[in-house]
């Protein structure tokens, strides 16, 4: 199975270094020196991890072959992929692979079925669960734990309780402005 773990931003100095967005829990060991990532577009790899290092808070890598600014340059936006064995879980029991969470049914507190999860969209701040109601229309979910109660990967749902208008019309306005007519 294959797991996207990061994607290669801009170059950094003229060294062959790339900063990489990381989108693994466990990038000590999926990016970690030695380590062999396919690429999307599959044409850019394979990529073999050569050196990393964290400088002012961003991973920064150099890949094998990759020796100056303009190669490096050429890398951005590469999709850096794992080959994963589908078996292995997370070492954390709070976290969980998308492969885990795609099609778990969604459903309220009280039981309401909202409808199943078909993607998981890996953003900067959160991560949203996109879901498919019934009706085919979807709704994004954002992947917190105030929203996202529980994960039962037995039962194939996940428990949320959603604030008012997540999920329905009936969203609260809050405003500190008085009436000024």
């Amino acid at each position: 199975m294959q797991l996207v773990v990061a994607r290669i931003g801009r170059a950094h100095g003229i060294k062959g270094e790339v900063t990489v967005e990381v989108r693994t829990d466990e990038p000590e060991l999926r990016l970690a020196p030695g380590a062999v990532l396919l690429t999307d577009p599959a044409a850019t790899g394979p990529l073999t991890i050569e050196t990393g290092r964290v400088h002012s808070g961003r991973l920064l890598l150099r890949f094998e072959g990759v020796k100056d600014r303009t190669a490096a340059e050429a890398l951005r936006n590469t999709l850096l992929i794992a080959e994963v064995d589908p078996e292995e879980l997370p070492e954390d029991e709070d976290e969980y692979y998308d492969h885990q969470l795609i099609d778990l049914d969604v459903v309220t507190a009280d039981g309401v079925e909202v409808g199943r999860i078909t993607e998981i969209s890996h953003l900067p701040s959160q991560d949203l669960f996109i879901v498919e109601r019934p009706d085919g229309s979807e709704v994004m979910i954002p992947f917190v734990e105030e929203i996202v109660t529980e994960i039962d990967l037995e039962e194939q749902k996940a428990v949320i309780t959603p604030p008012p208008g997540l999920i329905d019309d009936q969203a609260e306005i809050a405003s500190s402005r008085e009436d000024s007519a």
